[in-house]
């Protein structure tokens, strides 16, 4: 039985049938597939909510994992400090996050939902979340358990054992020193 996910005539199709390429870029390609045509979902989702993206991640953040610091609350939603900065100072002006001091380190900055924050992000959360299970709605509960895991072995085991993330002069030659590595650079 074949499943499809059609997001603007992008379509991913999940088979019994045998896959016959199964190499590292095809699982690449996807895998990116499918994360468009996800995040394009995600996208529209949070926008019909009136946020955007930025923002969202910042409350859903909060709501998750309670008041966290600035520099913390950053790396869980991959914004830079400025981005982080901006987006916490929308948030701050609409009253629905507030900033106060860390007791455990002077130099840091907490920030918090405030209880009209909490309420609004909620509801939004609650929208967002319908709208995601439509988009994941090809697949069975026990299908994504099961792409949940492996996903999770790419990304755990594989990556990060693999040696991936060296440059390519390091994956040709060794670690280079900097001249070296200079020289490659400017003849590749």
């Amino acid at each position: 039985m074949n499943h499809y996910l059609d997001i603007k005539h992008l379509y991913i199709v999940m088979s019994s049938q045998k896959v016959s390429n199964t190499s590292g870029v095809h699982v690449w390609l996807v895998l990116w597939k499918a994360f468009r045509a996800m995040e394009a979902e995600a996208g529209r989702s949070i926008a019909g909510l009136g946020l955007c993206q930025s923002d969202f991640g910042v409350m859903e953040a909060l709501l998750h994992k309670g008041p966290l610091p600035v520099k913390a609350l950053g790396e869980k939603v991959l914004l830079t400090s400025g981005s982080m900065t901006a987006a916490i100072d929308r948030l701050e002006r609409r009253g629905w996050v507030a900033r106060g001091e860390d007791p455990g380190d002077r130099r840091s900055r907490i920030v918090r939902l405030t209880p009209e924050g909490r309420r609004i992000i909620q509801a939004l959360f609650r929208s967002h979340e319908r709208d995601m299970e439509q988009a994941a709605a090809a697949l069975t509960r026990a299908e994504r358990a099961e792409l949940i895991g492996l996903l999770r072995k790419l990304g755990k085991g594989k990556i990060q054992g693999s040696g991936l993330r060296k440059t390519g002069s390091e994956r040709r030659f060794g670690k280079l020193g900097k001249g070296e590595e200079k020289e490659w650079r400017r003849l590749h």
